[in-house]
């Protein structure tokens, strides 16, 4: 294990698959004890990082209720500790044009895309405030910054996340935590790729690295970012997506 987090306690929203597995790994191999938080089973990255050595556990929530959330934060203190890092991955991503968006629609995205990381953010930050050390990892999307249709909904609601990240930090810097995001851009996963299974070709051939991006692309930033190196560091946004949105 490198060690840069031994002693700490990681949460990992939506941690079960794709890039919440790959950060509840790299969390556990840099020394993290690790709570995943899901409504999928998480079995098979338990079995991943304790047969490696690390100490996990997983929970069942759902992330829209700040009741559920609560009584997760409850759980891994009593069987952990209180903690330090929040990893915000979570979310949802369909596709549909604007014009046949309801109200429900457009409702059920935010509530998991933005209104989730009001719930989690107010039922950890206490514990992060009282040990005076925390780090908060939001993962949004360079979305935000391309033209894409079909996806209003999505990315008005991963905009949010970074407006919420930025106002966050500022109210939190003083006791001693950070709060930044991760942007990242199509990232192959067993659900991308059952969902978009054309799109990555055509996605790597307007990178500047041309491959598909996969989820151990994220997993070294997320660990940079919740680690004392960079304690320096926050309110950002970095995008991390082989140079697609060009600033």
């Amino acid at each position: 294990m490198r060690g840069r987090l031994v002693g700490r306690t990681a949460v990992v929203t939506g941690g079960a698959g794709g890039i919440g597995r790959a950060f509840a790994r790299r969390l556990a191999d840099e020394g993290a004890a690790v709570a995943v938080l899901d409504r999928a089973d998480a079995t098979g990255v338990v079995d991943e990082i304790e047969d490696a050595g690390g100490k996990v556990i997983a929970l069942t929530c759902d992330l829209t209720d700040p009741g559920a959330v609560a009584a997760a934060r409850d759980e891994v203190t009593a069987r952990l500790e209180p903690a330090r890092i929040l990893v915000n991955n979570a979310g949802i991503y369909p596709h549909q044009p604007f014009d046949s968006l309801t109200f429900e629609d457009w409702r059920r995205v935010f509530s998991l895309n933005t209104d989730a990381l009001f719930h989690t953010c107010q039922a950890f930050l206490p514990g992060m405030r009282s040990g005076g050390w925390g780090r908060i990892v939001n993962v949004t999307s360079n979305s935000v910054g391309l033209v894409v249709s079909g996806v209003t909904h999505y990315v008005a609601s991963k905009m949010a996340a970074i407006g919420f990240t930025r106002a966050l930090a500022t109210e939190v810097a003083a006791d001693g935590i950070t709060v930044n995001a991760i942007a990242p851009s199509l990232v192959r996963t067993p659900t991308t790729e059952a969902g978009l299974p054309d799109a990555f070709e055509a996605v790597a051939r307007m990178q500047a690295i041309k491959r598909s991006q996969v989820p151990e692309d994220l997993a070294g930033v997320l660990a940079f970012l919740v680690s004392d190196d960079a304690a320096f560091v926050t309110a950002q946004t970095l995008t991390a997506d082989g140079v697609l949105v060009r600033s």
